[in-house]
């Protein structure tokens, strides 16, 4: 019989002979929680090429978290497993906040950290998905969920048909996510120590991998290319980041509806062309159609790379080693190191200033409806006899949008004008007479960040007509930002300066007066 490990609460209740006492605490993750009450009954069935493990577990209102091992009968996880596995985890009738419930189902044999697979149940947006994840250490790497959730209630199912295909079902047999791979001759399913999950058939013929499917991770030995790119999602429903590869370039983008504004990029020396990019030990190289290496992303660390992601967050680039000395994966580069140049740094309509904190444009003391919260303007934005630009000065846009080239800066303002989805642009026109003039258009106010002033370069946001009229459509907007520059960077200097002189004339004055205490 294939033993199961369960890891729960100390006090969980546990009826199997073939379980082992909890490896850890589920309390313990929930900090003062009360600790949970589990029972669990267990089925496992194993005839000839079937192999059915049914899981049951019961719990109160109090578990968090549980994690279930299927191992074995050599007390470690396999590798693969074979057509007509089938594993089914419950879900929970009532919803509970931060429920997280995962049955680990491969293991490769590496050294520590290793991968896994496993299935997983997990609340979210107040409802429980249900997915086949992948881990490096405690690290998720692959999520088949990673565009798209199934949600489900009842059981969360896993099972590789005997017609070849991986099956995500949940109750009533619902099909939530598949392979797709029925009828091929799928022998398999099976975790590399690539960390590359894949069904292969009795001639070891690949069917199905999910390196084709990137997610936010990219693992040694991965290789992406123009028809693939990493995801991250920034938590704003309208908008995420992805990581492309491209004829002349790799390149970091913003993705808001229809449109997508880069904020990074890597090109190779002497406008070679990229076919493909690999993650090796030393950094993310990059390859020509003849599998030339022509440019390299370097680490800058001497330890082996382990993986590179996209910052679910942040939208930065990161490559990861893994630390022995402190247990666990460390950045050995990143594409940003400064709050201000990350491309959500603030909310809309606000402005990371040089101290790193963000601040909300007000237009004009009567533009009442912005405020702290940046909440923008909601009014259609058509048309020149309802709406103008208003300049601001000292700030730029890490971003950029829809390029046009060789125009003037009236121009550049009445391209955003009369382009009804245009909310800003930023205007260059260089240093010299014989510099490129460029125009940026955007659907969006954000990535906007505080600099000195640069001769040439103009940062425009499209207002509802008579907004910034203060004392002219451009003085009121400058006034703000001079001014909630001094003031924001002037209040942290004070903060600081204030607490030093409290401690000293007032504490230390106190510690002084108390009886006993050395005066001399």
């Amino acid at each position: 019989m294939t033993p199961l490990y369960l890891v729960g609460s100390t006090h969980s209740l546990i009826e199997s002979r073939n379980l082992l006492p909890s490896l850890s605490s589920a309390s313990n993750l929930a900090g003062k929680t009360k600790a949970p009450e589990i029972s669990a009954c267990l089925k496992i069935k194993d005839s000839g090429n079937k192999s059915e493990v049914e899981v049951v577990v019961h719990m109160d209102l109090y578990l968090l978290v549980f994690f279930i091992c299927l191992f074995s009968i050599c007390d470690h996880c396999k590798s693969d497993v074979p057509v007509g596995f089938r594993v089914t985890l419950p879900v929970p009738s009532e919803f509970n906040m931060g429920f997280l419930g995962r049955a680990f189902l491969m293991e490769t044999a590496q050294i520590v950290p290793n991968l896994k697979a496993a299935l997983s149940v997990e609340a979210i947006n107040g409802k429980y998905s249900c997915s086949l994840e992948v881990f490096l250490g405690d690290t998720k790497v692959w999520n088949s969920g990673h565009f798209s959730q199934f949600y489900t209630s009842e059981r969360c199912v896993l099972e590789l048909t005997k017609g070849g295909d991986l099956q995500l079902r949940g109750s009533r047999e619902r099909i939530g996510w598949r392979t797709g791979t029925s009828g091929q001759g799928v022998e398999r399913l099976q975790l590399l120590g690539t960390g590359n999950l894949i069904l292969s058939d009795a001639m070891n013929r690949v069917k199905w991998q999910s390196f084709n499917f990137p997610a936010d991770v990219m693992l040694l030995g991965q290789r992406i290319d123009v028809s693939t790119r990493l995801t991250s999602f920034s938590g704003n429903p309208t908008s995420f980041y992805s990581f492309e590869i491209q004829k002349d370039k790799i390149a970091l983008y913003l993705n808001s509806g229809n449109l997508k504004y880069s904020y990074w990029e890597f090109r190779p020396s002497k406008s070679r062309n990229i076919v493909f990019a690999e993650l090796g030990s030393t950094g993310l190289e990059l390859f020509n159609g003849r599998h030339r290496k022509i440019a390299q992303l370097s680490s800058q660390r001497y330890e082996p790379l382990r993986f590179l992601a996209l910052g679910n967050k942040t939208g930065n680039l990161e490559l990861y080693y893994y630390s022995p000395n402190e247990g666990k994966f460390v950045a050995s580069f990143q594409a940003f190191n400064t709050t201000c140049d990350l491309p959500l740094a603030c909310k809309p309509y606000a402005i990371c200033t040089f101290s790193n904190t963000c601040s909300c444009i007000q237009f004009s003391r009567r533009a009442s409806h912005l405020g702290s919260d940046c909440n923008g303007f909601s009014r259609g934005f058509c048309g020149g006899g309802q709406v103008e630009m208003v300049e601001l000065e000292g700030v730029v846009s890490i971003l950029r949008g829809i390029q046009t080239i060789n125009v003037s800066k009236e121009e550049c303002v009445n391209l955003c004008i009369d382009h009804c989805t245009c909310v800003s642009a930023l205007y260059y026109a260089g240093g010299s007479p014989a510099s490129q003039q460029e125009c940026f258009l955007y659907g969006l106010v954000s990535g906007v960040k505080q600099i000195d002033n640069v001769p040439g370069l103009s940062y425009l946001i499209k207002v509802p007509k008579g907004i910034g009229v203060d004392h002219g459509k451009t003085a009121s907007a400058r006034k703000w930002l001079l001014t909630m520059g001094w003031v924001v960077d002037g209040l942290v200097i004070l903060l600081v300066l204030g607490g030093f002189g409290y401690y000293f004339f007032v504490i230390r004055k106190r510690r002084k007066n108390l009886p006993g205490s050395d005066n001399t």
